[in-house]
């Protein structure tokens, strides 16, 4: 049976965090897509920004990008 090959959120925090997580999974040939309550019709943070925002990648790069994603969370917490 072939793996389901869907897009799983591994990431949610500020859009500068996100786009250097993204970044860096990119540098490691992970494709990602990045999403924020703008754009999925909830309502924004102050001043029209979103105060949070989610990274998706898809579930068959999950085992390589989670030694990345774990290092990026623990050093930005």
């Amino acid at each position: 049976m072939k793996e389901r090959n869907e897009l799983i959120r591994v990431f949610t925090g500020s859009e500068v965090s996100t786009i250097m997580l993204q970044g860096a999974l990119e540098e490691m040939g992970i494709g990602s897509l990045v999403q924020n309550d703008s754009q999925s019709g909830m309502s924004a943070g102050i001043g029209g920004f979103p105060s949070f925002v989610d990274l998706f990648i898809q579930q068959s790069d999950l085992k390589k990008a989670e030694p990345l994603i774990n290092e990026f969370t623990n050093a930005n917490n």
